[in-house]
């Protein structure tokens, strides 16, 4: 489908609203990005999403966005919570999947030296892969009950510290009801706990590049560009995928989709019955990740601590990228409570929001934007602009350009780990596959995508990281 799309500024694009559209699209991308963003089915998607129902300013995708489900990866849309719907391709199947950046006074040099050491440690202590069993395995009533308290379960348990869930989004638990997660959602979760899983997901330890801004990095707690930092990828598993597969189902039953420009947009009223049970159970299956994330903050730092003694592991932020969330945001001239779905893209607060931790309320929140094995990641921070203009949010990474089959007819694991090897970091995969498919060849150009944030004013720069070491699912 041809889709009319102009450019109305400097990196930012426009789909008219035209037939069934109740609101424009909007693009943010380069003339560079746009490109790539033209080889898939991204702008029809834009603009099927701005046919739904009760959707509020724009249909929005951000730097890096891409084809997903429904949704482009890389999607932002707003909902009035009155007349508004919920759509799990809206939140992806992988519900709360998120990053946390960990802050450490390792000295890069002191990490250098057992490099090969610490990063095979990782790999055994964190299990990699599709299907993988985690480092804990709970029955029935112990995770129901971790998924009603998230981060905090695992943090009253003895995994980890206050600190760790008071520098994640929502402290680590949103308000959700385990009793609306199905009976093969719970088992498929059971023995997940602390794993990885496959795909894009990782674990990287980092060397601080460079510093953008040192005010707000200092806030943040990186003053030094000496220490080594840590970045975590993943999120609820095999228990979030079923959530997500659960209600699509039961969606589709209920309302059908003849009425939808695309079947993959099924979605319900937000105050239907069926819309507030996903909500519930989305937000179970997000606490669920949270609580995951925590337990592998945890065996990093205890196994940091026997191979490299008495250091600080702290967390810098965790933010999720594959959500929907009420919040408050100006619209019209006036601030109207929203549905705010992002799919592939990260809340991007500025100063004085009270949703985040005290000491970052007078900077703003901390974004975390990966680049793939073989490129630099960054640390930004959110802005009042990304309020105005796009219900706080921006990019969430670079964003594939080649699909996994692709991949793995154009690239080869051995040309991958020589490369990385000739930049001094070293890999440890769980598949040759997954290796393959996450070669940094099918990702769009993380530096260009966050100029563009920084550009635009929807996230600003603050850090840039590079890898010294990288496990993968």
């Amino acid at each position: 489908m041809m889709v009319d799309v102009k450019k109305v500024a400097e990196n930012i694009w426009e789909i008219p609203k035209t037939g069934k559209m109740n609101v424009p699209g909007r693009i943010f991308a380069s003339d560079k990005l746009m490109e790539k963003i033209k080889m898939d089915k991204t702008m029809e998607q834009v603009k099927n999403v701005a046919c739904l129902q009760g959707i509020q300013g724009y249909s929005i995708a951000c730097p890096d966005c891409h084809q997903g489900y429904g949704f482009s990866i890389g999607g932002v849309a707003a909902f009035d919570v009155n007349e508004g719907i919920i759509s799990p391709g809206g939140v992806g199947y992988d519900i709360n999947c998120s990053v946390r950046m960990l802050k450490t006074n390792i000295p890069v040099d002191v990490f250098m030296k057992k490099q090969k050491e610490a990063v095979d440690a990782l790999f055994r202590v964190v299990p990699t892969g599709a299907g993988k069993r985690g480092a804990m395995t709970l029955e029935k009533e112990e995770l129901m009950d971790l998924m009603g308290k998230g981060a905090r379960w695992m943090v009253n348990k003895g995994y980890g510290t206050k600190d760790d869930y008071i520098y994640t989004e929502s402290e680590g638990k949103l308000d959700g009801d385990p009793s609306e997660v199905s009976e093969l959602a719970l088992r498929r979760g059971m023995p997940q706990l602390g794993s990885l899983g496959s795909g894009n997901h990782f674990v990287e330890v980092q060397a601080v590049d460079k510093i953008f801004d040192p005010k707000v990095s200092k806030v943040f707690g990186i003053s030094n560009d000496n220490f080594i930092t840590l970045m975590i990828h993943c999120g609820s598993r095999g228990m979030g995928h079923q959530v997500a597969s659960d209600f699509i189902r039961s969606m589709e039953k209920k309302y059908g989709f003849a009425n939808l420009p695309d079947r993959e947009l099924i979605n319900a009223p937000i105050t239907s019955q069926i819309g507030q049970k996903y909500v519930k159970a989305m937000n179970a299956a997000a606490n669920f990740a949270f609580a995951n994330k925590q337990l592998i903050t945890h065996n990093i730092r205890e196994e940091f601590g026997k191979i490299f003694g008495d250091y600080d592991v702290g967390v810098l932020y965790d933010i999720c990228h594959n959500i929907a969330k009420f919040e408050k945001h100006k619209i019209d001239g006036s601030v109207k409570e929203v549905c705010v779905h992002r799919k592939g893209a990260t809340r991007s607060f500025g100063p004085g929001r009270k949703e985040l931790p005290e000491k970052y309320q007078g900077v703003g929140q901390p974004v975390l934007i990966p680049g793939s094995m073989g490129t630099s990641s960054y640390l930004l921070v959110g802005t009042e602009k990304a309020e105005e203009v796009s219900f706080a949010s921006t990019a969430h990474g670079a964003g594939r350009v080649m699909s996994r089959n692709q991949a793995m007819r154009d690239f080869n694991k051995a040309d991958i780990v020589k490369d990385l090897e000739a930049k001094k970091v070293y890999l440890r995969g769980a598949s040759k596959r997954g290796i393959v498919e996450e070669s940094p060849g099918v990702y769009k150009d993380v530096d260009e995508v966050v100029r563009v944030s920084d550009a635009l004013g929807i996230g600003n720069l603050v850090v840039k990281v590079k890898p010294l070491g990288v496990i993968k699912g």
